[in-house]
This record gives C-alpha cells, structure tokens and sequence, in this order.
C-alpha cells in the first residue's frame, strides 16, 4: 500500500504538538507573572489622597509614634483612620492657615470626615486582625516596610496569599520583642531565628500547621 503522508508530515505533528505545548506553558507564566505585578497587586504604587500627608515628615522627622493615628491598632482588627481632631491637636497652631491642609479644616468644620484612599486592602474573603498581630509580636514595618521613610504612602509588599503564608510558615523569622513594635529602625541584636523561636514561646504562638489552615484566614 502506498504512503498517503508524506514524511515531512512527522515532523510538522511533532512541531505542532511540542509547540501547543510551549504556548501553553508560556501562557501561563505570562498569567503567574501579571499576577504578581503591581497592575494586580498595586504594590509600590502610591495612591493619591485628598491630603498628600507624608509619613516620612510625621513618624521619620517629628517621631510621632504609630499609635498616635492609629488608635486602636493594639485593640482591634482595624489599626484605625486618625479622626481629623486629631489631626488638628498640632495644625490647629502649626500651618493652621496652609492651602494643603484646608480639606482638614473643612472637615473638622463640617463634621464629615475625609474620604482617605485606602492603601491596604485585603479582600473580603481573608481575614485579618491587627491587634493579634501585635500582641504576638509583628512590628509594624514588618508588614508596611520603612513607613518613616515613605513621603507618600504605599504599599510595600503584594499582600497575596503566597506572602501571608511565608510568615505563617516561618514566624521565627520575622518576631521581635512587643516593646519594640513600633520602632521603625528595630533590628535583632543577636540571631533572628534564635531570638523568635524564644518568642514564639513565650507568646504562646501556635504551630505553622494551625497558622497555615486554611479557616485561620478564611472563615
């Protein structure tokens, strides 16, 4: 019986059949790669604000401690957006007449408070809650990085699943004692991994098999 295909035919189903499969597996690292970039995660990308308030001036240059403006990031699952009387504790006496801070002035007048632009928003379906991240001893640039460093605020990391579980896995890494929370500076004075492993005792920190459960975030 004759041949019906040509030779060269083998060839082509191989190429065909190897290079659905390289488009397939470069489809999806372009996929994973849009995926982590800022488009998706808006990491490093600083949102505009009705306020152009410098964290970089407050917390880096005057010292003003985080929980000054953020009142309940000890107590509660929200750190908490500073009301604008307290915004107005210094700027009712200093720049009280400034064009930029007239927003902050009007807001106290009127009684509505400033619609910030949220920087950190986790979605719906995860579940975080400040004030165990503290007792527990995550510091605060921890999560937010050199906040005392930042003019205008952004967000440091992705905030992705993937991000969350690298701590939840390894909490010795990043522990420090509970007093120096809000140090921006703070740095182990001896060995990390030793210093929170000693932590995560006397915390009473749970196993990365409960941290890592799927209901720890999601419940």
């Amino acid at each position: 019986m004759p041949q019906i295909f040509h030779r060269s035919t083998n060839t082509i189903s191989r190429f065909s059949i190897f290079g659905v499969l390289f488009l397939l597996i470069g489809l999806l690292w372009v996929i994973a790669a849009i995926n982590r970039s800022s488009y998706v995660t808006e990491q490093d990308v600083v949102r505009e604000q009705p306020v152009p308030f410098s964290h970089d001036h407050h917390v880096g240059g005057l010292g003003i401690d985080c929980r000054y403006c953020h009142t309940s990031v000890e107590t509660a699952a929200f750190a908490g957006i500073p009301a604008t009387s307290i915004c107005m504790n210094c700027h009712s006496q200093i720049w009280a007449t400034s064009d930029v801070l007239k927003p902050v002035r009007d807001s106290l007048q009127t009684g509505t408070p400033i619609r910030w632009t949220r920087v950190h928003n986790l979605p719906d379906f995860a579940y975080f809650n400040h004030a165990i991240h503290v007792r527990k001893g995550v510091g605060c640039s921890t999560c937010h990085g050199p906040v005392d460093r930042m003019p205008l605020m952004r967000q440091e990391h992705t905030l992705q699943m993937e991000w969350c579980l690298n701590c939840h896995r390894q909490p010795e890494q990043f522990l420090r004692p509970r007093e120096e929370l809000f140090n921006m500076g703070w740095q182990p004075a001896g060995d990390q991994i030793e210093l929170g492993q000693k932590l995560m005792k006397d915390y009473k920190i749970k196993s990365p098999a409960v941290l890592t459960s799927c209901s720890t975030c999601h419940r």
